[in-house]
């Protein structure tokens, strides 16, 4: 059985879906594995999102562990988190210390993590772009890809360090964003640039397109991503990913296994 950690600030919907389908799955049988704790760096009352989170939490009856990032800060001198990053995390290692786990996964957890917790923690995190892509937030790779006029995109689970998006890539899928549905919206932006592309904000049309179709597939990434994991299929030592027999493993292309998922309502 794989032993999770599970890292969230826990702010809203997407969030609360990941939790949800991960639990779900262990609870059927799907995935053999268990959440051993939820940390968020958010404590009860800062948000109703996070709010909302930790009654979810709660109601699996999965260990929750709070630490307010916000509140470290401001008891800390203040000044931005990346400021505090080892001190805090120190802290956060410390109180989930008794939890042993395989792996920690960064589901919406909206901190950089410290270079020891990577080391102690093996965590791994869900990039919304593909290994050979874009870096940055997913607003930023999208209107990258806009800017480039890019033929696909996709999302990548990738080993977490406390050099962002940097790690080895466990797996990944890519979809078109050319062809049926999004030709006709990059015929109506050919003659505008980014700048003024930007004017429109999130609700641009392919903007919001791609954005739609990349949170389709991120669920079932991160699920199937973590059955190779239970399954020994892959695993993650020493900041490197793993084959069966202990070889550095190439990065794995899920997109059938994602597809499949999609095929049959998933998402």
């Amino acid at each position: 059985m794989l032993r999770v950690g599970w890292f969230s600030t826990g702010r809203g919907e997407g969030s609360r879906g990941f939790l949800e389908l991960i639990q779900t799955r262990i609870e059927s049988g799907d995935l053999d594995a268990r959440i051993e704790f939820v940390f968020s760096n958010r404590e009860p009352g800062e948000a109703e999102g996070s709010d909302r989170f930790f009654r979810m939490v709660e109601g699996y009856g999965i260990p929750l562990v709070t630490h307010s990032s916000r509140r470290y800060r401001g008891e800390h001198g203040g000044g931005p988190i990346s400021r505090h990053r080892d001190a805090y995390h120190a802290e956060v290692m410390d109180l989930t210390s008794g939890f042993p786990v395989d792996i920690s996964v960064m589901a919406g957890y909206m901190l950089i993590v410290s270079a020891e917790m990577c080391a102690r923690r093996t965590p791994i995190n869900l990039h919304p772009a593909l290994p050979w892509g874009p870096s940055g937030t997913w607003q930023e790779v999208i209107w990258e890809l806009l800017e480039t006029g890019a033929a696909e995109s996709g999302a990548m689970v990738h080993v977490a360090t406390d050099v962002v998006d940097e790690g080895p890539v466990l797996a990944y899928c890519t979809f078109p964003i050319r062809g049926q549905g999004f030709d006709r919206e990059w015929q109506r932006i050919e003659r505008r640039s980014l700048e003024d592309l930007k004017k429109d904000g999130e609700d641009q049309p392919l903007f919001a397109l791609i954005r739609r179709e990349g949170v389709r597939r991120e669920r079932p990434l991160l699920l199937e991503s973590l059955r190779m994991l239970s399954e020994g299929r892959v695993s993650v030592s020493g900041g490197r990913v793993l084959d069966a027999s202990g070889r550095p493993a190439e990065r794995q292309d899920l997109g059938n296994e994602v597809e499949r998922h999609l095929e049959r309502g998933f998402g």
